[in-house]
């Protein structure tokens, strides 16, 4: 839009622009955003950054809508107690019920964290945060 009006802008001043407004713009959306579900699903990917391996956490409802998200290098308990933390900080509504898979850290953290919430790890129960990774994977390859 700068290029239409005449106006010559480099690719660092909207990077630049991109991170000094983004925070603003998505703490807006947030206040806007719709009530969102009360079964969250979780999960953790993979991902390869800089050739080495750190693990995207996410945590989705059960329409899909995407809760919160976290990168780490490792996959243990302290970091899905940091994890859920930030997921509850975030979030107004109370779960009704956590869907993960067997991952022992999620059940240690949900212990220490001193929620109730019912905490499901049967097999084929978490496809919708399963879903939720499609985006990235084929972003990875």
């Amino acid at each position: 839009m700068p290029a239409f009006r005449g106006i010559v802008v480099t690719y660092e001043t909207i990077r630049q622009w991109c991170l000094k407004f983004t925070p603003s713009f998505a703490k807006t959306l947030r206040k806007k955003q719709d009530a969102l579900g009360d079964q969250w699903f979780l999960d953790e990917v993979f991902i390869k950054i800089k050739g080495k391996q750190h693990y995207l956490w996410r945590a989705v409802d059960q329409d899909g809508c995407e809760l919160d998200i976290l990168l780490t290098k490792k996959r243990d308990k302290k970091s899905a107690i940091k994890f859920f933390k930030k997921l509850f900080k975030g979030q107004k509504q109370q779960q009704r019920k956590i869907t993960t898979d067997k991952l022992a850290g999620y059940k240690a953290a949900l212990r220490d964290s001193g929620s109730n919430t019912p905490h499901i790890t049967r097999q084929y129960q978490n496809a919708i945060a399963e879903i939720s990774h499609q985006k990235t994977r084929r972003q990875q390859r």
